[in-house]
């Protein structure tokens, strides 16, 4: 991806210097990635949690949330870039920690 538009489509609400270090350290996603079937859908048979990142510029938010509800996963909505991970680190972490709870034991 174009390192100057980087920061606009992934990440447009993280640390400025941060997202530029992103950007010139991105690597190209493998094509393989899409080729290689997964030997079983475990949302099929297990709960699944999820956060719908509703500024995404990368994977548009209703496709998400669309396959979050085809799943059954529970999922929360996060006024974030793709980055949520980076940009929101405490509503991720207690969406984890959500899951743990519910699964354990």
């Amino acid at each position: 991806m174009d390192v100057a538009k980087f920061p606009g489509i992934f990440a447009d609400d993280v640390e400025e210097e941060l997202a530029r270090v992103l950007a010139v350290s991105q690597r190209p996603l493998a094509g393989v990635a899409f080729g290689e079937p997964a030997s079983a859908a475990a949302w099929k048979t297990k709960p699944s949690w999820g956060s719908v990142a509703s500024a995404d510029h990368t994977i548009n938010p209703d496709v998400e949330r669309f396959g979050y509800k085809r799943a059954g996963t529970t999922a929360i909505e996060i006024d974030s870039s793709h980055l949520v991970m980076l940009s929101h680190p405490k509503e991720v972490a207690d969406l984890i920690r959500t899951a743990i709870r519910a699964t354990a034991g």
